[in-house]
């Protein structure tokens, strides 16, 4: 599984988010490789960013940094913490949720409880 952070190391966090809760790296449907955010893509990549669409996001794109288990995009966006080691998600990536899944700004998406 390649990706463009050190997951054991960084659980996931980059030089562009690397709080505490920065512990998710996506799969990119356009190259097919984790990064952990969309700038660490756009740095490493020459290619524009493909987004998730709705009818796939049942396809596990998603890995937790502090497990390494893969989630579906599904498990990821109606949860706030890993379903296997219940390690906590940042709040603020919904804010990016429009850059990698077809779905509204998180202005107007609510999380489910």
């Amino acid at each position: 599984m390649e990706n463009y952070s050190d997951p054991i190391r960084n659980e996931g966090r980059c030089k562009h988010y690397h709080g505490e809760n920065d512990i998710v790296l996506i799969k990119f449907k356009c190259c097919n490789k984790y990064f952990p955010c969309y700038k660490c893509h756009d740095e490493n990549r020459e290619h524009l960013t493909q987004k998730w669409k709705k009818e796939e996001f049942h396809k596990k794109a998603i890995l937790c940094g502090a497990c390494h288990r893969e989630l579906t995009i599904d498990e990821y966006l109606y949860k706030k913490e890993c379903k296997y080691c219940h390690s906590n998600f940042n709040p603020n990536c919904s804010r990016h949720y429009n850059i990698y899944f077809d779905m509204p700004s998180y202005d107007t998406y609510q999380v489910k409880k």
